[in-house]
């Protein structure tokens, strides 16, 4: 299997802003008893073998302990309703990390496939803000932070670091955010969040 993906991304998660998580590239722990995140990624253009799947949106859900490289995470996938089982298919086994690229580098962590669901996805990049709406499930809004001293609307960056999005990364923060997936509830309103293009090929 060959695919290529590119498109937009942003997370949200429960740890105090700004992630130490992320920051850390993982060797930092949570602010909480355990991490609980939400990535969604929006494909702006991406095939995989034949298949055309510009325009679909995966979620990947986490549930890690407070310490992430400690292993163990449940990790669930939701898939965009719009997909055939054809794409819906692909997508998990790309998403998933069974196919290589950047989401293959967690493999190890993961002690627990929660599952793959469908549902609607409705994902917005609208300047500095990103949101989207999962079925009744989950809804989240977030934006870029602006350093207001700095005057402008460039947003402020985190480079280096180890993610399967990016290297570099836009800190933001959530607007809002009502998340209910695979039986758990992540109370991440006005916690942290992250923002970025991603580019992966396998």
């Amino acid at each position: 299997m060959t695919w290529r993906l590119e498109g937009t991304y942003f997370e949200n998660c429960n740890c105090e802003w700004v992630c130490p998580c992320t920051v850390s590239s993982l060797v930092a722990p949570a602010t909480q008893d355990r991490c609980q995140v939400v990535l969604v990624y929006h494909i702006a253009a991406g095939h995989i073998d034949e298949a055309d799947v510009r325009g679909m949106t995966v979620a990947v859900v986490a549930d890690t302990p407070r310490q992430m490289t400690d292993g163990n995470w449940n990790l669930g996938l939701i898939i965009d309703a719009n997909a055939s089982q054809d794409q819906a298919d692909r997508l998990a086994a790309v998403f998933s990390g069974q196919q290589g690229g950047p989401m293959a580098a967690l493999g190890p962590l993961v002690g627990k496939v929660l599952g793959v669901e469908r549902a609607p996805m409705d994902f917005r990049d609208e300047g500095l803000r990103h949101s989207v709406r999962i079925g009744d499930a989950i809804s989240i809004e977030i934006e870029d932070f602006v350093p207001p001293a700095l005057g402008g609307d460039t947003p402020t960056r985190l480079a280096g670091v180890f993610h399967p999005s990016n290297t570099t990364l836009t800190v933001a923060k959530p607007l809002s955010s009502r998340i209910q997936a695979f039986g758990m509830e992540f109370p991440n309103e006005g916690k942290s969040a992250f923002s970025a293009p991603f580019e992966w090929q396998g």
